[in-house]
């Protein structure tokens, strides 16, 4: 071989090997994106509780301020004239229900794919879930909320997944035609926004989850806001056994219903004060995901027959995750496969269960045989099985992506488009 021959068979080699090369030498995954905003903030604030020795809500040595002052910032941020702190996402599910008083013989309509704690919610007030299909926005489809309505359904669970706000309008739209309440779930979804407002502010009551996973967070934690003054006082008094105290009174003009029975949901003063530090920090949070997450999209929107998951408002959304439709699980999992070899993680939608496959459920299990929730004729006959949700299970088999953290650095974002530009075509 003459000296041309092999620089240029050399050339080719490397070139090869460079094209097999995967795009980054260690592997990139999304993280959990409060905690790495944690700083002084939250110390001065945890320090505050420890040094004022009054790490309950309510009343201590000195007075308790954080809770307190979180909620008002909360409601203020989601555009909302109340918020309850509560110390779960799971336990502002079950004080929405207590405040909707939903109960024995009511329907409550929720999409198939979504958190335990929306089916486990309704369950426990006794009445009756009813799962719909989602659609390609990953959350509840409104066409198939409108079948599913009958006399006894009192409520629809709007839950707006992985960051992604569900079609709302049409949601409401069904919703005051056939006099329904609304919940907004936004447990997945605290800083998206819809059409210019805050998700949770368009229901009657919005819920949020501030729990590890989500968009900011004091470990567990949650919230419920609404403007219903009597929805207000029903969910705060089913937080704190019962009774109302007096800055929440306040905050209504007084009290208007009695003593009832409750459970205890009260947010602590260390978890208040973590909270109001990240809270002070979230829209700084958001706009980096969203804004890592357009360089992904803009970076690979050319690619032959890239079809993205629908979103009802691309300016609201948070950016959590681009995900492709490759119009089969063969296809998607074959992508999952070649951009782990690329060393850029990707995945199915996740963060939720399909309900109606669960054995338990399929199974009407509670936690005591005469539970009522399954005990009427409707109760009964209602069937939770795979062949119930068929486009559900389709959606989220063919659908696969790239979740997005707000300290992902142009270079990250850089090998994400390149990793997916190389994959694509392959699959």
């Amino acid at each position: 071989m003459n000296r041309r021959k092999f620089v240029a068979a050399t050339a080719l080699a490397a070139a090869a090997q460079a094209a097999d090369a995967p795009v980054r030498a260690t592997p990139l995954k999304a993280g959990y994106w409060g905690p790495q905003f944690y700083d002084e903030k939250e110390r001065a604030e945890l320090l505050d509780v420890l040094d004022s020795r009054s790490p309950f809500r309510w009343y201590g040595p000195q007075p308790p301020t954080k809770v307190l002052q979180f909620e008002k910032e909360f409601a203020a941020h989601m555009a909302s004239k109340y918020a309850l702190g509560v110390t779960s996402g799971t336990a502002a599910l079950q004080c929405a229900m207590a405040a909707f008083e939903i109960g024995p013989g009511d329907e409550v309509i929720l999409p198939a794919w979504t958190w335990h704690s929306c089916f486990n919610a309704v369950v426990l007030a006794g009445a009756l879930p009813v799962c719909a299909e989602i659609d390609e926005t990953f959350n509840i489809d409104p066409s198939s909320v409108e079948r599913l309505i009958t006399p006894q359904t009192k409520l629809i669970m709007a839950v707006h997944l992985q960051g992604n706000p569900c079609h709302l309008d049409r949601i409401l739209a069904i919703a005051k035609k056939h006099k329904l309440r609304v919940l907004e779930d936004c447990a997945q979804s605290v800083g998206a926004s819809y059409k210019g407002r805050p998700v949770g502010s368009y229901g009657d009551i919005g819920i949020y989850s501030l729990q590890m996973n989500k968009s900011i967070t004091a470990g567990e934690g949650g919230a419920l806001v609404t403007n219903d003054p009597t929805l207000f006082e029903r969910a705060a008094r089913f937080q704190d056994l019962g009774g109302f105290r007096a800055p929440h009174a306040e905050a209504i003009g007084g009290a208007h219903l009695g003593w009832t029975f409750g459970a205890n949901y009260r947010m602590s003063e260390f978890t208040g004060g973590v909270l109001l530090a990240q809270l002070r920090k979230l829209d700084r949070i958001c706009q980096a995901v969203r804004h890592n997450a357009k360089q992904v999209y803009e970076g690979i929107r050319d690619l032959p027959n890239v079809k993205f998951r629908d979103l009802p408002d691309p300016v609201g959304e948070l950016g959590s995750g681009v995900f492709l439709d490759f119009r089969t699980k063969e296809r998607a999992d074959k992508f999952l496969a070649a951009m782990k070899a690329e060393n850029v993680l990707a995945s199915k939608p996740g963060g939720s269960v399909i309900l109606p496959t669960l054995p338990h459920i399929m199974a009407k299990k509670s936690l005591h045989p005469n539970w009522p929730s399954f005990q009427s004729a409707r109760g009964k006959s209602i069937r939770y099985a795979p062949d119930t949700c068929p486009r559900t299970i389709d959606i989220l088999q063919r659908y696969a992506g790239v979740l997005m953290d707000p300290k992902f650095t142009p270079t990250d974002t850089a090998d994400i488009i390149k990793a997916i530009r190389k994959v694509h075509p392959t699959v």
